[in-house]
Formats: structure tokens, C-alpha cells, sequence
């Protein structure tokens, strides 16, 4: 070890690498810093995480060192959220306790691999860093009663209520995971049933659910008819979303290799799914006519954006209902008109037309047996569908009676 000058890394096997590289000082040219590594998969990537300097830790020392971490891997723990973790216990020892700004930090890291969406952790950080923080985020987390979750709450739970409700909820939930840490006991102060449902109105008491304005379902093939009249790649995204009656997300990054246009299926990767199960989309026939003038646009997406590579964003269907001057609905609202031709118009049962909206069925017990997606059942569904959408319906002519002259 110590005739290495050559900076780089250097492994030394079990994921135990040393890093050379050039001091900064001036001193000398040729002086070189050393320093232990670990090596691991972090989310899917590759993380070093130091382990301590060279020769201050001899060799056998950060060999030590590696196995603890592998370790620590095979029983499903992060070495940097745990190395994290002791830092931040260290500095406040004098409490005796971790704040609650450290706990939320913690808490978002350790969920973070399951919320595949980068957008949620964000809300997530923000919510708890703006609306709780000022009150409660630098105090030991032990000491957060009731009182202080009022303090956080009462301000905005009838001006802002979904937000308020939200952040309760998150409050909870890292209240929860500090009390299974050992950083806290006794009973969580957030906790909404038997607790602050004593103290608050009940959400649905002071704020109306705001669904997304949808268009009547009387009024979509009239809709459709200016909607083929608007020239682009949003329009015939928006008119996929509306023949499919999927999610934005869904539709704006799908890809060409998701798609059998000869089975007339589109396989949507559980990824990008809200329910996180894969889902399969049957194809009407005026589906598959609108993605034959998009297929010669981009080799991957279906639906490519301005620049190179790239698929288009989510506000680009937004911008045509602008453009069409119909701000009084919403892209999403789409689905709900779906969900009306269906119970109102169509003889299919309930259950296939939510399966066709891809939500989980509200009885487990049929849940767990249904083990199919009604796929044909729900190709004649869409199919009906799409005729339907072609078909602007025409105002009946009323011929007025013909008075009597006396």
C-alpha cells in the first residue's frame, strides 16, 4: 500500500477498495492522499462510501470494515442510510435524541427505493420541510405531543385541507417509524382515529372533493370530431388517451416496443403504472389508424417531444384543450367520461370497465380470485367505445306546432 503513487482505485476484493489520488497541498508534487472505499448498489446504482483514511486504518482494519457493511447488505440495510443514521445520532448526543427534521430525512431515504416517482419524494421532503419544520423540525422527537401536531395543522386544516390531511398523514408516518427506531414511545401524537378526530372536523366536513372537470359523455363525439381537425402529436396523444382510457403519464411515454399492433395489445410496464401491476390495453381499431401516423416520428417513443430523444411532456395535451379553447375540462376528466358511457350507455358489468380503467377491485375476496384481466371482454368494451367516439350525436329537430288563428 504504501508504494502506491498512481492515482485511481486500487480493489483489494469483497468490495473493499483504496483510493489514491493527488493532495492539494503544494508542498510537493508528487504527494498523494489514500483512503478506504466499499463499493455497492444503492437504488440501482453504483455508491462508494468511504470507510477511513490510509495508514490511519491499516488494511486489515478496512477489510473488517467491508465485511460489516456486506453484512449489513444481506440483512437488507443501507450502509450510507446507517452510516447516516450514527452521524446524525452522534451530533446530537446531548439530547440523547434524534430531531424531527432528521427523522423525516431518515425515514424519506429508507422508503425512497419503493416510490419509483422522483416527484413524490420531493413532496414529500417539501411538505414536511415547509408546513412542520418552523414548529417542530428541530426539536427532539420525543418531546412532539399533541399540542405541537395542533400548532402544525389548525392553521390551514380549513383553508388548505387536502394539504393539511397530507401532511398529518406524513406527519404520522415518520412519528411511526421513529417510535419502531427506538427514538420515541408512547402513543403516536398524530395519529387521526380516536386522537385528533376528537379535536378537527373530519376533512370531508370542511372541504369538498374537487374531481377533475370531465367532458359530458353526450358530447365526445363531437369533441373528437374537432379534436382530428388539430394538427400534431399531442392532439393524437390526447386521442389515444381518450380511445384507450388510460392515465396521461401512461400514454405520453409510451414506447413502440410496449406495443403488438397485429394482436391489436398495448403491454404497459408496471412501472409506469399508478396500480405498479403491468397492464394490457386492447386496441380499437381507430387506435391503431391514429398510431399509424405517428409511427414514423421516432424510432422509441410513440409520441416524441420537441427535442431529440426525448417523449412528450405531460402538459402538451393540456395546451390543446388551451388551444381548443375548452378550459372547462381536464385531460384526466377523460377517464370519467369513459366510466359514465359505460354505466350509462353500455350493458357491461361494473367490474370490466373498472378493470379497463386499471383500478384494483374494492373486494378482496373477489380480488383474490379473479386471477384474469378480461382482456377479450374489454377488447369488445373498447371497441364499442370507439364507435361511440365517432359518432357526434345529433341534436333532434323540433318542429314547432302551428298555432291556430282565431
Amino acid at each position: 500500500m504504501k508504494h502506491i503513487k498512481r492515482p485511481g482505485k486500487y480493489p483489494d476484493g469483497g468490495n473493499l477498495y483504496l483510493k489514491v489520488r493527488k493532495t492539494t497541498r503544494k508542498i510537493r508534487t508528487d504527494a498523494v492522499t489514500k483512503s478506504w472505499l466499499f463499493r455497492y448498489s444503492r437504488f440501482g446504482k453504483e455508491t462508494w462510501m468511504g470507510l477511513g483514511p490510509y495508514p490511519d486504518l491499516s488494511l486489515s482494519e478496512a477489510r473488517e470494515l467491508a465485511t460489516r457493511e456486506r453484512k449489513k447488505r444481506l440483512q437488507g440495510i443501507d450502509p450510507l442510510t446507517d452510516k447516516r443514521a450514527r452521524q446524525i445520532a452522534a451530533r446530537t448526543a446531548h439530547d440523547n435524541m434524534l430531531t424531527f427534521a432528521a427523522c423525516a430525512d431518515l425515514y424519506i431515504e429508507a422508503q425512497a427505493p419503493g416510490w419509483s416517482n422522483p416527484k413524490h419524494i420531493e413532496q414529500w421532503r417539501s411538505t414536511l420541510k415547509n408546513l412542520a419544520g418552523p414548529i417542530i423540525g428541530n426539536l427532539p422527537v420525543d418531546q412532539i405531543d399533541t399540542a405541537l401536531i395542533m400548532r402544525c395543522l389548525e392553521p390551514i386544516w380549513a383553508t388548505k385541507t387536502e394539504t393539511a390531511n397530507r401532511l398529518r398523514g406524513r406527519m404520522e408516518a415518520v412519528l411511526d417509524w421513529a417510535t419502531v427506531r427506538g427514538y420515541r414511545n408512547g402513543d403516536n401524537p398524530a395519529r387521526w382515529r380516536g386522537h385528533l378526530d376528537k379535536l378537527l372536523p373530519r376533512p370531508s366536513q370542511v372541504a369538498r372533493v374537487k374531481h377533475h372537470a370531465a367532458l359530458p359523455f353526450t358530447e365526445v363525439g363531437q369533441f373528437m370530431q374537432q379534436l382530428r381537425e388539430d394538427f400534431g402529436v399531442a392532439s393524437r396523444a390526447l386521442e389515444v388517451l381518450i380511445l384507450t382510457a388510460c392515465r396521461t403519464n401512461e400514454v405520453v411515454k409510451a414506447e413502440w416496443s410496449e406495443f403488438d399492433l397485429n394482436r391489436s395489445t398495448w403491454v404497459i410496464p408496471a412501472a409506469r403504472m399508478k396500480s405498479k401491476r403491468r397492464h394490457r390495453v386492447p386496441l380499437s381499431a381507430a387506435a391503431i389508424e391514429v398510431l399509424g401516423t405517428t409511427r414514423k416520428l421516432d424510432k422509441t417513443y410513440v409520441f416524441p417531444g420537441h427535442k431529440r430523444n426525448t417523449h412528450l411532456s405531460n402538459a402538451a395535451m393540456l395546451q390543446v384543450l388551451k388551444r381548443m379553447e375548452r378550459t372547462d375540462i381536464t385531460v384526466h376528466g377523460f377517464r370519467s367520461t369513459f366510466r359514465d358511457w359505460c354505466a350509462e350507455s353500455t350493458n357491461f358489468p361494473a367490474h370490466v370497465a373498472e378493470m379497463a380503467l386499471a383500478h384494483a377491485l374494492r373486494d378482496k375476496t373477489e380480488a383474490a380470485y379473479r386471477r384474469g384481466d378480461l382482456f377479450e371482454k374489454r377488447a369488445r368494451l373498447m371497441a364499442d367505445w370507439a364507435g361511440y367516439c365517432s359518432k357526434p350525436m345529433e341534436l333532434a329537430s323540433v318542429i314547432p306546432i302551428r298555432q291556430e288563428t282565431g
